[in-house]
């Protein structure tokens, strides 16, 4: 066994892990990554971006139905499943091996293999030759999280999937069940509803999407009940019946239980972090529902341990994970940092019609006690909108009332999830409604929206 040491360690090489060893490395820091599966984590390759390139796909199908509203013409319209599959795993392979390249730009030592801590300062890592122990400094916790598995509905890949057997079906579901309307679910109904499957959607909440702004949700909903998909909410799964090609489930709703059958059910229930057989408990870490203890600085309370990510609790994003990433590098280099604020984060949710979000709900501000001025604009009223046949949505602001300042944006429809991210620079730079509105956006384009939207707020709406 050799012992090798650095400044410091990253154990997972996911948004939150690679990013950390990329900026410690940048600052002069000597950095290994430890990964027992694929560099980039969940996210390259069995998450965010492969499902992004599936919507695509589908997106992209629904608008060939729609070809004779645009004056063109497309006929026997179809689609290769395996095809679409086969772009998607493409998508992620190439940004994957996009990681290996920069881990050796920046002379990151890379370990793939399994991580433990057996004492304060050191990792062991066990790999296809052996195992490596390794000492340092700083140690990052960067390990993730995985799908929450219900007792009951867990799932077998065949009739019950978890979000990576959708990314790589077996079949075309014909009659499918999502368990849970968060984003990975709603992502996924939309996606097998364009393309063709009778999907129904049961959320354990009052409305789907339940993070969102309710007003939000409730458009959302509307939308896909139009496009044909079933939603129930304040219902729940309490058991499925697996036979041959087909599931009974038992949903109730209203007190009342009624039992449905399906060929396929995907559940997206939420996640646990992967916070076992590291031998955090013996260090002293504490955990909490699965996720590590941290401060605002992602520190753990043990000293040069730090978690960020998924597994140091929500908002579970990758874009959070990176940014905390940067953080903690910077921290370890002994340098100046600013915490992340889980409020300045947008949440974006790639359903057709999409859905983003920055900062307080209307209801979230007035639990605070803000009193609060709420603008709203839709796309019917937009040119940029209606040329492009995407006249279904909206775009909310909510303001402090005393001081103008901008407290939450929530958005639902066309290309919103590229819009939302003016509204959260203009937090991060801690704009007023006075700044947003002596802004001349372009036109014609859907960010005027995001003005109007503003100037709805406080009574000077020009196009409504």
């Amino acid at each position: 066994m050799s012992a090798k040491s650095f400044d410091m360690i990253v154990i997972g090489a996911g948004p939150g892990g690679y990013v950390a060893a990329i900026r410690g490395a940048q600052l002069g820091l000597s950095v290994a990554v430890v990964e027992r599966e694929h560099l980039g984590g969940i996210c390259l390759n069995w998450g965010c971006i492969p499902t992004k390139a599936l919507l695509r796909s589908s997106e992209v199908f629904h608008l060939m139905h729609r070809a004779k509203e645009f004056g063109l013409k497309a006929d026997n319209i179809g689609y290769d499943l395996d095809a679409v599959v086969k772009r998607s795993r493409g998508v992620a392979k190439q940004l994957s091996g996009g990681i290996g390249h920069l881990m050796k730009k920046n002379k990151v030592t890379v370990f793939m293999g399994q991580a433990t801590l057996p004492a304060k300062g050191k990792v062991s890592v066990t790999t296809d030759k052996g195992t490596e122990e390794l000492t340092a400094k700083a140690i990052v916790l960067a390990t993730g999280a995985r799908a929450r598995e219900l007792p009951g509905l867990e799932a077998d890949g065949d009739l019950v999937w978890t979000y990576k057997n959708a990314l790589q079906p077996p079949r075309m579901p014909k009659k499918l069940l999502v368990i849970g309307s968060g984003a990975i679910g709603i992502e996924f109904a939309s996606f097998y509803h364009t393309l063709g499957a009778d999907t129904t959607v049961v959320e354990v909440m009052d409305r789907i999407l339940p993070v969102e702004d309710a007003e939000i949700s409730a458009f959302a909903k509307k939308q896909f009940v139009k496009q044909g998909m079933t939603i129930k909410e304040k219902a729940m799964v309490k058991q499925l019946d697996r036979g041959q090609g087909k599931v009974v489930a038992h949903i109730e709703e209203n007190g009342k239980v009624e039992k449905i059958e399906f060929d396929t059910v995907i559940s997206a229930v939420g996640i646990v972090g992967n916070v076992e057989n590291l031998g955090l408990e013996g260090l002293g870490v504490k955990i909490d529902r699965t996720h590590v203890v941290t401060d605002e600085f992602c520190r753990t309370g043990v000293d040069g341990l730090y978690a960020i990510g998924d597994i140091a609790g929500a908002p579970w994003l990758a874009h959070k994970a990176s940014h905390e990433g940067v953080m903690v590098a910077e921290l370890i280099a002994g340098n100046h940092a600013h915490p992340v604020k889980p409020e300045s984060i947008a949440g974006c949710t790639y359903c057709h019609p999409q859905v983003a979000s920055v900062g307080y709900t209307e209801a979230k501000a007035k639990e605070l006690g803000y009193d609060v001025k709420v603008g709203r604009f839709p796309f019917i009223g937009n040119g940029k909108a209606i040329a492009l046949g995407e006249p279904e949505g909206m775009v909310k602001t909510v303001f402090d009332a005393k001081t103008g300042e901008l407290l939450g944006a929530h958005m639902v429809g066309a290309e919103v999830t590229e819009m939302i991210q003016g509204y959260v620079i203009g937090r991060q730079l801690e704009t007023t409604e006075e700044d947003l509105m002596n802004t001349v956006f372009p036109h014609p384009t859907l960010s005027e929206m995001m003005h109007e939207s503003v100037l709805d707020a406080f009574g000077r709406v020009i196009h409504m």
